[in-house]
């Protein structure tokens, strides 16, 4: 069955006079009559779910218009006006849209505060008798994984999860549809989809990522295309006609559920109705095969037989390492990091994270390892710990879908643990202990895995969310160790067929050549069905061995990978990038590149200890790693986290640098005034640019959101800036950038003007006399030394 959703609200209440920076929301209960009206007209087009008048009805947003204590009445209110328009067929989804704040680390906002913003304002909506709750435009994951949570919590309604992709078909913080959907799926969301930023030519490629991914239906509410802007006028290009023709291909990749965004009318509503009746075929039959999969933020690991082996990187791990423990229990969190680093690049492709150090809280420790690392680093975390308390606070905490390790056959780990696994939407691996202790045959093994897996589908969890441990005992101790944990893992394989893992180094323990017999076992291992062994992965031989396995297993397509690491040059031990042997300038170059603030103070200051110019410092290190971030972003091969981080980086530099050398500090590249146009309150972009701007040297003014014309003029003015930077989210503002730049010209002032927002083009902002557009913060810092380049000239 197709559901069809309405068109964009705000711009039918544009239409209907809306004044310009007037609350949306406050017309639910000042006007309820013209809400009612917007939705009776979507529904006489066509429409069989209308979504109420909601999107910014949470506290943090409503704050700006002083209406934080209205959160309840505004929700309910706008329910009571949808359920007016309705017919007995016709469904209400409440609409939730984002807070305008990143979560920390990225942002200042608490998981736990993000959550309580949605539980408030869906606990009304649910309240009010909504049939779905749909949260929608959300850009970060974890942002879209607090509002699921609180939706998970405050109502058993089906939930619709809508994330916003750009042009690089991934979110402004680095999702891409295949990780979302497989972190929201594990979660328990209802329908997912996308909204908003696009038309449907750009959408219809993310649809059919997602089809591939889940059999859960899926939604799609396109924009109208792109907006331009026409005498003096916002108009979104795309007719009602020319959006309807994409309707049978988007149902063809398996959209069910399926309406308008930013510029859509009933007009549209209507031609998407009558393109769907007249559809005669089926929605496509999805045959989703089983797969078992951990994700990052960014990238989606998959496990199993099918799949490459997957080298699981043990050495975050405090247990007999001195230096590390102290670290950890400091407070300090350097040399975990050069750990995740220089593992990764070891060709780990999980980490396991561990902070079990007696005499601290773990539950803080984890989730500031868990933080720290899901900015650094894109490969899927393990969570390993004891501790029911740091594991919530690690699976919290964690923008992906992690893997627990472990849940033991013990009664009190699989109450405690599994319902963690089942909320957050984790895998777990499961490990054959049971409260009688260590089985020591195959066979007691595997009847402990039952139990196991029983518990785990009677929590909720699904096959694809186990992994199996063999469990390793030490030969020297037991001499049939190596034996039955060969024959568990064939044992595993015959009777579940889910993912292996388990930690290799323990068969060894107590004997010479440790390095050897663990080598040997990794690859009688593999040859008997073990899917991500934890290792080390700077051990050379063990690295050989995973290597080889991959082309004699028959995922090394014709010893293609082999040959290239074997066949050019005799093999070399992986190289351990925490320990970088590098000139000084170098090392503080691959320290912001990396993200390490606290590693790259130290270096800038024996940099200069040592006589190293404060300018080389600046252009040879600081400046060429945010260049080679620039070159990374541009290329898809880092997010905006890692910008963030890399950026935070290069200003802990900068200061170090100003504190010992006050004389030669580096003076401000430019003055840019930033601010988000009159009427619109949206300011998470420019949040972003201007931390990236003043990371870079600029120095800003940013007058925040909402602004009007002649606040920008005067600040332009009386700071003699050299750029000013507006930024514009609402189709109902972008006129706002004309009329501003306007204003700029109309006062005389030569100051460069820099544009952008999700509804903005490069088209709309030569339109506009703009003299240059930013897609991103990115490409905004870039255009800004460029700029300063050419009026130092």
């Amino acid at each position: 069955m197709i559901h069809i959703f309405d068109g964009a609200m705000g711009t039918m209440l544009q239409q209907a006079g809306l004044p310009l920076g007037y609350c949306p929301e406050l017309y639910n209960i000042d006007q309820p009559e013209i809400i009612t009206a917007i939705h009776r007209q979507y529904i006489a087009s066509g429409a069989t779910i209308i979504e109420t008048n909601t999107f910014g009805a949470n506290r943090i947003k409503l704050q700006h218009f002083g209406l934080t204590d209205k959160v309840s009445e505004l929700n309910k209110s706008a329910v009571q006006a949808a359920r007016l328009a309705c017919g007995p067929h016709t469904k209400i989804a409440g609409s939730v849209g984002p807070t305008g704040k990143f979560i920390a680390p990225i942002g200042n906002l608490s998981f736990d505060e993000a959550y309580d913003v949605f539980y408030e304002q869906i606990c009304a909506l649910a309240e009010a008798g909504v049939d779905y709750i749909l949260i929608e435009t959300i850009i970060d994951i974890q942002e879209m994984r607090a509002a699921l949570l609180a939706a998970k919590a405050a109502t058993n309604k089906p939930v619709i999860c809508q994330l916003s992709y750009g042009s690089d078909g991934r979110t402004v913080t680095g999702t891409d549809p295949q990780t979302a959907t497989i972190i929201l799926e594990a979660m328990g969301a209802s329908v997912i989809g996308a909204n908003c930023s696009l038309g449907p030519a750009q959408l219809l490629p993310i649809a059919e990522i997602i089809a591939k991914t889940t059999s859960l239906p899926i939604s799609i509410q396109a924009n109208a295309g792109m907006p331009e802007l026409i005498n003096g006028q916002t108009v979104f290009p795309m007719s009602a006609v020319q959006m309807a023709d994409w309707i049978p291909r988007l149902l063809a990749a398996g959209v069910s559920y399926i309406g308008g965004c930013c510029g859509t009318t009933p007009d549209h509503i209507k031609a998407i109705r009558q393109a769907v009746d007249s559809c005669a075929a089926a929605l496509p039959e999805r045959q989703i095969p089983a797969y078992t999969a951990l994700t990052s933020r960014s990238k989606t690991v998959f496990l199993g037989p099918s799949f490459p082996t997957a080298v699981i990187g043990e050495r975050i791990n405090p247990t007999g390492r001195k230096a590390l423990a102290a670290d950890i229990k400091e407070g300090q969190y350097i040399s975990v990091k050069k750990e995740a680093i220089g593992q990764v690049r070891a060709g780990a492709k999980i980490l396991d994270v561990n902070m079990g150090v007696p005499g601290i809280d773990q539950a803080a420790a984890m989730t500031q390892a868990i933080k720290e690392l899901s900015m650094l680093v894109d490969v899927p975390l393990a969570i390993d710990t004891t501790d029911t308390a740091a594991l919530e606070a690690g699976l919290k905490a964690y923008p992906g879908r992690a893997l627990i390790n472990s849940v033991s056959a013990e009664p009190e780990r699989l109450e405690s643990f599994l319902p963690l696994a089942k909320k957050y939407g984790a895998a777990v691996l499961c490990l054959p202990i049971a409260p009688g202790g260590v089985p020591q045959t195959a066979q007691e093994r595997l009847a402990v895995i039952h139990t196991i897996v029983e518990a785990a589908f009677a929590a909720g969890l699904r096959p694809n969310d186990l992994l199996l441990d063999a469990l390793v005992l030490t030969v020297a101790a037991e001499k049939q160790a190596a034996l039955e944990t060969l024959d568990t893992l064939r044992l595993y394989r015959q009777h579940f067929g889910y993912p292996t893992v388990m930690g290799l180094s323990n068969i060894s323990y107590g004997l010479p050549r440790r390095d050897l017999m663990n080598a040997a076992f990794c690859a009688m291992s593999l040859a008997a069905g073990l899917d991500a062994p934890i290792l080390n992965p700077y051990d050379p031989m063990m690295q050989d061995i995973v290597t080889t396995a991959q082309a004699l297993l028959g995922h090394d397509k014709s010893g293609k990978h082999y040959s290239t690491v074997f066949g050019a040059a005799p093999p070399s031990a992986p190289a351990k990038a925490a320990e970088n042997t590098g000139s000084l300038l170098d090392q503080i170059r691959i320290a912001v590149e990396d993200g390490e603030k606290e590693a790259v103070v130290p270096l800038v200051r024996q940099a200069l200890a040592e006589g190293q110019n404060a300018l080389d410092i600046t252009d040879n290190a600081l400046t060429a790693a945010m260049n080679n971030i620039g070159a990374a972003y541009g290329a898809g091969r880092c997010y905006l986290p890692q910008v963030m981080l890399a950026a935070e980086s290069m200003r802990a530099a900068f200061l170090t640098i100003k504190e010992i050398l006050p004389a030669h500090s580096t003076a401000s590249r430019g003055k840019v005034v930033l601010a988000t146009v009159k009427g619109d309150i949206h300011d998470l972009g420019k949040n972003i640019v201007a931390a990236l701007l003043e990371n870079n040297g600029f120095t800003v003014i940013d007058l925040g959101k909402d602004v009007d014309a002649q606040t920008i003029v005067e600040a332009a003015y009386s700071n003699q800036a050299h750029i000013v930077g507006l930024c514009a989210l609402m189709t109902t503002t972008m006129p706002q950038i004309d009329s501003t730049i306007k204003a700029l010209k109309d006062a005389g002032l030569s100051t460069k003007t820099i544009v952008g927002g999700a509804v903005l083009t490069q088209e709309y902002a030569a339109k506009a006399g703009a003299d240059t557009y930013a897609p991103d913060g990115v490409a905004a810092v870039a255009i800004a030394k460029r700029l300063m380049e050419e009026t130092t000239k």
